[in-house]
């Protein structure tokens, strides 16, 4: 934590390239786009940036309310997903010389480029600017690989050729990085998966990359699919009435579980008064999809070969995640609104960018919601060391 007389120095020097002033919050994206540039810490500084909020340009005091509700609202910049990789970032009050000031102190990223909605920023003395292809490279060279989480750990002897490079070109692609970015960047298909944290530096597939986009996931990351059970009664020992085992890149097998959830959903109708026919799901799709597409991005890919699990009972659904709960993340704290934390950042990210999550850390207040709205039991939970187990109980 920076100290007061350095924060005065920074808040006061007009050319630093690491302290951006802001007088209010009325412009989100550009506090944003600072985060993103002093994660990316172009310069090689290896020292924090930092965000005043409450000052003027000049270095001055703009005498902005600094509220619970402010620090609150520039906290949840860093895990609302427009920011990725996650930057490491803290936000507290301040009071520098009589002037009540937000400040957020921004770590150099581990994992660089971080983007801000598909643009990679960065500093350029004191003004902001987007990395032209050769600065991304700079970046990309300085990531610290061995410090770095599983899935984005080299995966040999696996090659680029492992790789769907039509999937990466067509759908992910598009979707990670702006239009205009990507037009006036023209990089190769190597560069790019590189840009993207997919490849070392010298060029080799890591885990997330074969899990999003590789031709046979399996033959890299065993645990790599998931098994699905459909049962005729209550007990695992009854007679199976389906089972699939649905692999493959990651698109193919979040679809494919999507329209097999939908197609073991039972829908009843209920004629009320005036002929009005209603129609009830004994599960609500969205609450079944949040669960298993969080057993997907939660899971341990690395300490064990078993696969994620959803039997589907008479009475139930249990969907099962080899991996035990993570960082931040306790039995206590588990499922409230804005808790999380990624044992698996960089497919986190992916799943984000494809769509398949819409806001971190909401996956689990969402299929509460959905549950209740539909007149199903909450969703009860079961920790374990290795893993957590979802129950879903039917409609009454």
């Amino acid at each position: 934590m920076l100290s007061d007389a350095e924060l005065l120095g920074m808040m006061a020097d007009l050319e630093s390239d690491r302290a951006e002033r802001k007088s209010s919050l009325s412009d989100r994206d550009k506090i944003r786009q600072a985060i993103c540039a002093f994660a990316n810490d172009l310069p090689g500084h290896d020292r924090p940036g930092v965000v005043f909020v409450g000052v003027h340009d000049s270095g001055t005091c703009a005498h902005l309310s600094i509220t619970d509700d402010l620090l609150l609202t520039l906290a949840d910049m860093r895990s609302d997903g427009n920011i990725l990789p996650f930057p490491i970032m803290t936000v507290q009050k301040r009071e520098l010389h009589g002037c009540d000031v937000a400040v957020l102190e921004v770590q150099p990223s581990y994992n660089p480029p971080v983007r801000y909605n598909g643009r990679t920023w960065i500093r350029v003395g004191p003004r902001r600017a987007t990395a032209t292809a050769e600065e991304e490279r700079r970046l990309s060279e300085r990531r610290r690989w061995r410090d770095l989480p599983y899935d984005q750990q080299p995966m040999p002897p696996a090659t680029i050729a492992d790789l769907d490079l039509d999937l990466f070109r067509r759908d992910y692609l598009p979707a990670a990085v702006a239009p205009e970015v990507l037009e006036e960047n023209r990089r190769g298909t190597e560069d790019q998966l590189a840009a993207l944290r997919f490849l070392t530096p010298a060029g080799q597939p890591n885990v997330a990359a074969l899990l999003v986009f590789g031709k046979d996931p399996i033959r890299w990351i065993p645990a790599a699919y998931i098994q699905f059970l459909r049962l005729d009664g209550m007990e695992i020992t009854d007679p199976i009435r389906d089972q699939k085992e649905l692999n493959g890149p990651l698109t193919q097998v979040l679809r494919q579980l999507d329209e097999l959830l939908g197609l073991n959903i039972s829908t009843s109708s209920d004629v009320q008064s005036g002929s009005l026919e209603v129609r009830s799901p004994d599960y609500p799709l969205v609450a079944l999809q949040q669960l298993s597409r969080n057993a997907v991005l939660h899971r341990s890919y690395e300490s064990t070969n078993a696969p994620v699990r959803i039997y589907w009972f008479d009475d139930r659904v249990e969907i099962y995640n080899p991996g035990g709960l993570y960082g931040q993340v306790n039995q206590q704290n588990f499922g409230r609104p804005g808790i999380t934390d990624y044992r698996n950042p960089l497919l986190a990210e992916a799943m984000k960018v494809l769509g398949y999550v819409q806001r971190f850390g909401m996956g689990i207040p969402l299929a509460r919601k959905q549950l209740a709205g539909n007149g199903n039991p909450p969703p009860e939970f079961q920790f374990e060391v290795t893993g957590v187990l979802a129950t879903v109980r039917r409609r009454p």
